[in-house]
């Protein structure tokens, strides 16, 4: 079973920029398309960002357009989340999740395996 380790995590002011980085191990990296949710206190765990096998197409939540962006590495069995212009809203917990079908990259249905998540705080 694939593994997930997330780290990058930490406290920002309100317009900062943070990058996440997700590790994987014990599976075939380019198998999964892969993605990172966010869930804040009292919310549900919403996609953020997704990702296919080798990178082609990616997935935004509306709230996060044009701010952040996922990229993996395959080679490195590494995707990142890299996120500008932070903003206090985006105070959650953020997990890396990886999906056995890689159609599935924007889909939340489909992410089966799951990191145990890093704390993003955003100041204002």
């Amino acid at each position: 079973q694939v593994q997930l380790a997330e780290s990058g995590g930490g406290l920002v002011q309100a317009g900062g920029s943070l990058r996440l980085s997700c590790d994987a191990s014990g599976g075939s990296f380019s198998r999964y398309a892969m993605g990172w949710f966010r869930q804040a206190p009292g919310k549900e765990r919403d996609l953020v960002a997704g990702i296919t096998r080798s990178g082609g197409n990616t997935y935004y939540a509306d709230s996060v357009k044009g701010r952040f962006a996922i990229s993996r590495d395959n080679a490195k069995n590494t995707v990142y989340l890299q996120m500008n212009s932070l903003k206090p809203e985006d105070t959650a917990v953020y997990y890396c999740a990886a999906a056995d079908y890689g159609s599935g990259y924007a889909n939340p249905d489909l992410y089966a395996y799951w990191g145990q998540g890093t704390q993003v705080t955003v100041s204002s």
